[in-house]
């Protein structure tokens, strides 16, 4: 849980973004952006006023979210005629996060708030949560730990033969052993992930939904990412791509495996990836404009011939290359086309260069790093090479 310090200097930019904004204050009903504001996830309303102290009304669990909460002023969540009483007279432009904020949310707040102006505050929050503390970077570098440690036990248990389901589970049990929490939060509408993958050449290639270069068959129409039952073979890349959550805060790396030999395309392509992510993570810097950065990896992989097979199988291509990472996945900032945004010290970011061939199977890595004035901190601190069985 962060400590009260945090929570009030999270609460104190919050204000000063407000007060610029003129916007009289922002009431969030997200579970992990009150989480972020006030250490605790219960069900609640969170509403920061520009000027004064927050107050969090609590409709589930009010006994833990008291005994949690850094926010002095925690109530019960009051009934729909006292709630406008709560709000002065004198407020008149309510944030809001309309990207995670259902219609039907927006209008009951509206509706008991009526006459008051509901403005977006998701690009503020956002932009916040994206610079972490050195308190956050602290924990991120510990679940960065947690989960290396569980990468560095795949020869224990990946054998030629095995399912990829297996492979998975395997993988997934030791993580949560370790300690991690598996809650891989999105903000994105319409993705979801289950902790990460392990996937083989035979279904690497598959398309899909998932917003990233692989998806995986997964194990039905259903639920059509990740893992699958097809085997595992030998001399083809295995590929495991998995987040570590350890008090709520995500990490995100992938390694490649092969049990014998490799082709000679495929090592290519993986130079290529390490490449990409020697460059990124170099000019990880206070001021990178997060689209050329994209931009100058994609010209890399055109450089080397393998422009079709970057981030994607051809035509299936996605257009980053790097993500912001934290409480949720897919935080800012987002190394990729269109995203014409400065990195900022303290910003946490997996990059990914990987190349997918349908045929062959799939190569690449992944880290997760830290912008600093020296470039990107790497968390995810074990060796990037391919592992040989």
């Amino acid at each position: 849980m962060p400590i009260r310090v945090e929570s009030e200097q999270r609460i104190i930019r919050l204000q000063q973004e407000l007060r610029t904004k003129e916007i009289d204050g922002a009431l969030f009903i997200y579970p992990i952006d009150i989480y972020y504001f006030t250490g605790t996830r219960q069900n609640a309303v969170l509403w920061v006023p520009a000027e004064g102290n927050p107050l969090l009304l609590v409709r589930k669990s009010l006994a833990r979210a008291q005994e949690e909460s850094l926010v002095a002023d925690t109530r019960p969540f009051p009934s729909s005629k006292e709630f406008p009483a709560l709000f002065k007279p004198t407020i008149r432009r309510v944030g809001f996060t309309f990207d995670v904020a259902p219609v039907q949310q927006c209008n009951f707040y509206a509706k008991l708030l009526e006459g008051k102006e509901f403005v977006d505050v998701s690009a503020i929050n956002r932009e916040l949560r994206s610079v972490k503390s050195a308190w956050e970077l602290e924990r991120m570098h510990e679940s960065g730990v947690r989960l290396c440690e569980v990468f560095s036990q795949v020869p224990q248990f990946l054998r030629a033969g095995m399912r990829e389901i297996d492979l998975a589970a395997e993988f997934e049990c030791r993580l949560r052993k370790a300690g991690s929490e598996g809650y891989v939060r999105m903000r994105a509408f319409n993705q979801e992930l289950f902790q990460g993958l392990a996937v083989s050449a035979a279904t690497s290639g598959q398309p899909g939904f998932f917003d990233g270069a692989v998806t995986g068959r997964g194990l039905s129409a259903a639920s059509p990412h990740g893992p699958s039952t097809a085997t595992v073979a030998a001399n083809t890349p295995i590929l495991i791509d998995y987040t570590g959550v350890f008090n709520g805060y995500i990490v995100d790396m992938t390694r490649i495996f092969v049990i014998g030999n490799l082709e000679p395309t495929l090592r290519r392509a993986f130079d290529a990836a390490i490449a990409i992510q020697q460059y990124l993570s170099a000019n990880l810097k206070p001021g990178a404009i997060c689209e050329e950065l994209f931009l100058a990896a994609a010209d890399m992989a055109e450089q080397a011939g393998l422009s079709r097979n970057f981030m994607g199988a051809p035509g299936e291509n996605a257009r980053f290359v790097g993500h912001g990472v934290g409480l949720e996945l897919d935080e800012f900032p987002v190394i990729a086309h269109g995203f014409k945004v400065p990195l900022k010290a303290g910003q946490t970011v997996a990059i990914e260069p990987k190349f997918v061939f349908p045929d062959l199977g799939v190569v690449g890595i992944e880290n997760t790093f830290a912008v600093s004035t020296g470039g990107g901190v790497k968390i995810t601190d074990l060796p990037d090479d391919i592992v040989f069985l």
